[in-house]
């Protein structure tokens, strides 16, 4: 239900308050929040372009680490450089469209959703490859890989699609100001002047079921893998095995972490400061320490890491 009244003026902009309180420092926050962008821009291709060079890398994990650090370019592009032209672009650049801010809502949920059903897929492949490594293969063809990706992109797609098209249904009036860096449901629905019970509803549904969806494949991946571990005898073997999914299950963490405790809840109304804190963390933080975790615990990312760089150092001399 849709209330007007006759003197409210229709917005077709927004302003992104971002970090209003660091004014006095923000040339700082600038620096620090450009400098973690290119970092992130920088290893995410570093990645994907080792994984692609190095024949040794052509294997179904590291195919699918490629579209992960495909997914956090697009996650970090979509909202940092917005972002930052808050900071030294004057009054000017904090403003955003309807259209434009509708958008960027539109591609952050879809990467989001995408990321979680990637991750999803990537605990499919460490489970076929531990508990049943026989039919490994088989299971985990590269048609099968193609297939899976192909599939987290376009349910990743079809995710906010419901949600945007309310979001498009709700009126907003009066004022336009929205307080975080970007265009995120909740900081919008609390702009609305219109009934916005039915989109609060189903941005929970829809998340709790990306959530619920993604994460009992992973649980269920690991707590198979967990049992097979443990029918193994040497412990030396346990490690070796366990260790391929350590830098897959260090990532879960930190991601759907943050992710169950952003968007599993109902209330528009919340601690707008912290988060905002706690949206940095998984939309910029995140996707910076994700190549850095897989590059550290991976041996195999280093062996390629170190190569690459040795070749490049060769070829300069």
């Amino acid at each position: 239900m849709q209330l007007y009244a006759p003197n409210w003026t229709h917005v077709t902009e927004f302003v992104m308050v971002g970090f209003a309180g660091v004014h006095e420092t923000r040339l700082f926050f600038f620096t620090l929040f450009l400098t973690m962008y290119l970092f992130t821009l920088l290893e995410n291709l570093a990645i994907i372009m080792v994984v692609i060079l190095d024949h040794r890398l052509r294997r179904p994990m590291y195919f699918f680490l490629t579209h992960l650090s495909c997914l956090e370019i697009g996650y970090t592009s979509v909202t940092v450089p917005k972002m930052l032209t808050g900071f030294i672009g004057g009054e000017g650049g904090k403003n955003i469209s309807y259209v434009g801010c509708l958008s960027q809502l539109f591609i952050f949920t879809f990467l989001g959703a995408t990321e979680c059903f990637l991750l999803a897929a990537m605990a499919y492949d460490r489970y076929v490859a531990i508990c049943m490594p026989l039919r490994y293969g088989a299971l985990v063809s590269w048609g099968t890989c193609i297939r899976l990706a192909g599939a987290c992109w376009l349910v990743g797609f079809l995710t906010p699609m419901l949600p945007i098209y309310l979001m498009s249904q709700l009126t907003f009036c009066g004022s336009n100001v929205i307080d975080h860096f970007f265009c995120d449901a909740s900081p919008l629905l609390a702009l609305s002047c219109s009934d916005v019970t039915l989109k609060e509803t189903t941005d929970f549904l829809v998340s709790l079921a990306v959530l619920l969806a993604s994460s009992v494949v992973i649980a269920v991946s690991y707590s198979n893998i967990v049992w097979t571990l443990l029918h193994i005898r040497s412990a030396a073997e346990r490690r070796k095995a366990f260790s391929t999914c350590t830098a897959h299950l260090t990532v879960v963490s930190l991601f759907y972490g943050t992710l169950f405790f952003m968007y599993v809840r109902t209330k528009v109304a919340s601690s707008i400061n912290f988060n905002k804190v706690v949206s940095v963390f998984y939309s910029i933080v995140t996707p910076m320490l994700n190549p850095l975790i897989y590059s550290l615990r991976n041996k195999e990312v280093k062996g390629a890491l170190r190569r690459a760089i040795s070749l490049k150092s060769w070829k300069g001399q």
